[in-house]
């Protein structure tokens, strides 16, 4: 979302992370994104026959959908989930839960954390290479003023499709009053990512680029701290998988100018470099 400096600048409850899912974003703030690619999943067994996974990011800013969450400082992440077995072999379906936090950086409110609750149905069909996620997010903001409604209910829909040499997805999110009571939202985001194994160093190492665009539209643009009632924000990027470890370096940015920022570089282009580690 928009900075809580934009929400203290406007003299309303106002700020703003991507896409969120189980596993840890390498630039959160969703692809869905706003964001940009997950990191490799790892997973160990699970009661009932499911999956857990876990992970944490280290990254330079905390970017959502393009807007910086942390005043462009250091971001710490960290994320838990829980996938259940397929309902059936014919039936590929399978229900998943899971939590996403980071620190968040707010002037004059006191907010001091992102916790992310999230729940959602996969299906998965022909051999896992065509996805559906319908999922949920709870975004709740730690220590933050209730006069400033911060915390926010999000649904999405995000489909995908590995060809092999590509694998491109593409979503839609909705929110019946986003951050800050600004109303109706919707967020449409496309992606693709490109693995790289033309580029080889050994088989504990491996690359991938990707890129992705997003359009964020929200009703009540002035509580949400923007001169329109939509923006545009991308990503583009490369991961290094080394031994266990995902390194990244994300250019994102948005068309928002500075103005349009309330005086920050919040929503500038600019370089996100991160590290992180699933396990």
């Amino acid at each position: 979302m928009c900075a809580a400096s934009v929400a203290q600048a406007q003299g309303t409850p106002n700020p703003q992370t991507v896409e969120v899912t189980p596993t840890p974003q390498v630039a959160q703030g969703t692809p869905d994104p706003a964001t940009s690619a997950p990191p490799e999943k790892e997973s160990w067994k699970a009661p009932w026959g499911g999956t857990f996974t876990a992970g944490f990011a280290v990254l330079n800013d905390y970017s959502y959908r393009g807007i910086s969450q942390t005043q462009r400082q250091v971001a710490v992440q960290a994320a838990f989930g829980y996938e259940t077995p397929t309902v059936s072999e014919k039936i590929p379906l399978s229900a998943y839960l899971g939590a996403w936090g980071s620190n968040v950086n707010f002037p004059g409110t006191g907010t001091t954390a992102e916790i992310d609750v999230l729940t959602g149905l996969k299906l998965k069909l022909m051999d896992d290479k065509l996805t559906f996620d319908l999922g949920y997010i709870r975004y709740n903001y730690l220590s933050a003023p209730s006069s400033l409604f911060y915390d926010f209910n999000e649904f999405g829909l995000v489909a995908g499709y590995d060809f092999g040499f590509a694998q491109v997805s593409a979503a839609v999110r909705y929110s019946p009053n986003f951050f800050a009571n600004s109303g109706n939202a919707w967020y449409k985001w496309a992606s693709v990512t490109v693995p790289m194994p033309f580029i080889h160093v050994n088989d504990n190492v491996a690359f991938k680029a990707f890129g992705t665009i997003g359009n964020q539209y929200v009703e009540r643009n002035i509580n949400y701290g923007i001169p329109n009632d939509n923006y545009w924000d991308w990503q583009l990027g490369l991961v290094v998988s080394v031994y266990g470890f995902d390194i990244s370096a994300v250019y994102t940015g948005t068309n928002l100018s500075v103005q349009d920022c309330l005086g920050t570089q919040n929503c500038a282009s600019r370089v996100i470099l991160g590290i992180a580690k699933a396990f």
